[in-house]
């Protein structure tokens, strides 16, 4: 993996606007009246500290989530970049449009700047993208992408009328799940689909405890003075073109998350970090969580 010398903060979208690498996720939020302010409170101060692209999806307690973000974004929708997802299920023309309707009527907006497909369902492809399309069309979604989408997906995608519009591939991607580094990412980067990393600090995940407390981690956190959720997100943007979607509630982790896109890992700290969670050397199944 190259290093530039200036770090990369944001990727330049087709439309000139910038998108900052680190944004914020949305997963579990809105599920408790009791955490509603706090969680408002989070994504409109990460939004003042650049995170500007937030996350979130229809399935993310039942609209719950999104109801939070539209509260976040009330008074400064143009600052913002907006991702939404549809259920599979939602994934033909006439659900697509009934979901995107329901979403935008939850987060008070004309408009989401990226609708992902969520996961593949039984839904044929084919149908998803005209759905998408014709969301296009009406000025509804200004992009679209996918979610949970293997190499193999993404090659049959893009086989498909329109399906190489598809503007982004959200999957799961952190240092101690590097699967997509095998197939899936440089297939990415060679068809210019830039990756969207959810779970960058392993979330949720059951190797969280393995990431973020692991001698490596620590040591060049210590280094650097800032704390392994940190590096474990600069490594996920070392590249600069992915971006990274931790999801943060506490005023704290709201601020490390924003401060570590301005961390440079070195060539050997990169270099211990492979030592220690070693790239793929064969294809493995798309982890998902």
């Amino acid at each position: 993996m190259g290093q530039s010398q200036h770090k990369k903060s944001a990727i330049t979208w087709t439309d000139g606007r910038e998108v900052p690498l680190i944004g914020q996720g949305t997963w579990n939020m809105g599920e408790k009246a009791s955490l509603r302010q706090e969680e408002v409170r989070a994504l409109q101060l990460g939004f003042e500290l650049g995170m500007t692209l937030v996350d979130t999806a229809e399935m993310y307690a039942e609209g719950g989530a999104e109801e939070i973000v539209g509260e976040a974004i009330r008074g400064r929708r143009d600052d913002v970049y907006l991702v939404s997802k549809a259920y599979p299920h939602h994934a033909d023309r006439q659900g697509l449009a009934q979901a995107c309707e329901a979403s935008l009527t939850r987060m008070g907006t004309e408009h989401v700047d990226m609708y992902l497909l969520h996961w593949r369902g039984n839904i044929p492809l084919e149908e998803t993208i005209q759905g998408m399309e014709k969301l296009r069309e009406q000025g509804k979604i200004r992009n679209w992408g996918v979610s949970n989408l293997d190499k193999s997906d993404m090659e049959e995608l893009w086989s498909l009328s329109n399906g190489k519009a598809c503007a982004v591939n959200q999957v799961l991607y952190h240092a101690a799940s590097r699967g997509i580094e095998y197939d899936l990412l440089p297939w990415s980067r060679t068809h210019g689909v830039p990756v969207m990393a959810y779970c960058p600090i392993a979330q949720g995940g059951r190797l969280r405890r393995g990431l973020l407390e692991h001698p490596i981690m620590v040591d060049i956190a210590a280094s650097h003075g800032v704390t392994p959720s940190q590096i474990a997100l600069a490594w996920v943007i070392r590249d600069g073109d992915v971006w990274a979607i931790p999801k943060a509630v506490q005023e704290s982790h709201v601020r490390e998350n924003a401060a570590a896109a301005s961390i440079q890992l070195t060539p050997e700290q990169l270099q211990q970090i492979d030592e220690a969670f070693p790239p793929p050397t064969r294809k493995q199944p798309l982890d998902m969580v």
